[in-house]
């Protein structure tokens, strides 16, 4: 059984931002969007986060970091609400970051036949100076 917080371990939304290095407009909108449900709020309507929320925006920014948009993250956290744990959501977000994974090869295949393509016409350029310079 995990105790209830202590006001001490209440952080507000700049104290938030500070600590997971986002804005705290992202933050209110990851909160729109359904990214974040933990919020709490103190006298007078105030949101205060817990660490948790700290936990779970970081979390956030490294799945933006591996190439998942907000639509993605969106999705799989609706399908989290729904199942309560990981067995649906593993094989959805693995199958995402395979698909991230082909998409990066595709890339790179792409930019090493764009850097050969390059060299190429340097060669030919280079030529076409000597030839000039004759």
């Amino acid at each position: 059984m995990t105790s209830p917080a202590k006001k001490s371990d209440f952080y507000s939304i700049g104290e938030l931002a500070r600590m997971v290095d986002l804005s705290q407009r992202t933050i209110r909108y990851y909160e729109e969007i359904g990214l974040l449900h933990s919020v709490r709020r103190m006298e007078k309507g105030k949101r205060v986060y817990t660490d948790d929320d700290v936990r779970r925006l970081k979390f956030i920014n490294r799945l933006k970091v591996l190439g998942l948009s907000l639509a993605e993250m969106v999705e799989l956290e609706k399908v989290y609400r729904i199942q309560r744990n990981n067995r649906e959501i593993i094989p959805k977000l693995l199958a995402i970051l395979d698909e991230r994974a082909n998409q990066i090869d595709d890339r790179i295949h792409q930019l090493a036949a764009l850097k050969q393509e390059i060299r190429e016409y340097q060669v030919r350029l280079r030529g076409k100076m000597m030839v000039q310079e004759a």
